[in-house]
């Protein structure tokens, strides 16, 4: 198989620590391109026709891409738990709500980075800021016990999330106020599956 990936992509660390969490790195060949909303690399137009990373080329059916799709098809190909039907739709929450994180912090980078300067919208900015900031309070209030419980997507998730905050947005110090899950990813962020994948421009 190959992964279309940038190393910058905190969408593209998921599937990655998702393949390490599941011993199925050496079964992955990583393509490296350099694609943004403006300029789509022509292996990620080939493998998803929306040109977004990631995307995994598979020798044996048709390519499959957005990072929720490609890690519920690795954690089946492995037979592994990170999905439990126990817990699933909570899994599914907890994943849908890091991924919101990681839409609206990306978005704040393509506003800064693409946009003239003369024309970004401040407002636009603090109100994709507001939703992450709402996002994080509601995991430090509420999903505190779940994030300390047996490894799953869902913390797969958060923790990809936590980590590009403090990639792309240390100025914004997502930590203040939010003890609990701060500690949470000290603790989260020292296993090998996120050592391995630390994003890089």
């Amino acid at each position: 198989m190959q992964l279309i990936h940038s190393p910058a992509s905190p969408f593209v660390r998921k599937v990655r620590v998702t393949l390490a969490e599941t011993e199925q790195t050496d079964d992955v060949d990583l393509v490296r391109v350099h694609t943004t909303a403006l300029s789509t690399a022509d292996e990620a137009a080939a493998a998803n026709p929306l040109g977004k990373i990631p995307a995994l080329v598979r020798p044996d059916g048709p390519a499959i891409y957005d990072s929720r799709v490609i890690c519920r098809y690795l954690v089946a190909r492995a037979g592994a738990d990170l999905y439990p039907e126990d817990r699933l739709w909570d899994v599914l929450t907890l994943e849908a709500t890091a991924d919101g994180i990681l839409e609206s912090a990306v978005l704040i980078v393509y506003e800064k980075r693409l946009r003239p300067a003369e024309i970004v919208f401040d407002d636009w900015l603090e109100a994709q800021w507001g939703k992450v900031a709402g996002a994080l309070d509601a995991l430090n209030d509420r999903w505190m016990s779940h994030l300390h419980g047996p490894l799953d997507m869902g913390q797969i998730a958060v923790g990809c999330a936590l980590g590009y905050l403090d990639f792309r947005h240390g100025d914004r110090d997502w930590r203040s106020g939010r003890e609990a899950l701060a500690t949470w990813f000290e603790d989260f962020a020292t296993r090998e599956s996120m050592i391995t994948t630390t994003p890089s421009d």
